[in-house]
């Protein structure tokens, strides 16, 4: 995006300070939205890995257990 300039702007060193000072002010309000939001995200994905690890140890205990149901099971028949 690109910001326009003005004749006054061009011409007149306070305006144009005003302006820069209005402009670098609207740029400080986003990217504080923008970093709120990023901190949102970043607890979300935190949350997310936290639930992912406890599915993954359940699911990998589970399958141990059942391989040693039925090595149990196989060494009492032989």
């Amino acid at each position: 995006m690109s910001i326009k300039t003005t004749d006054l702007e061009r011409t007149n060193l306070e305006a144009h300070v005003d302006l820069c000072a209005e402009r670098y002010q609207q740029l400080d309000y986003r990217l504080g939205i923008i970093e709120i939001k990023m901190e949102g995200i970043g607890r979300d994905i935190k949350a997310g890995n936290s639930s992912m690890n406890k599915v993954i140890i359940t699911a990998a205990g589970s399958i141990l257990a059942g391989l040693l149901g039925l090595v149990a099971t196989l060494l009492i028949k032989f």
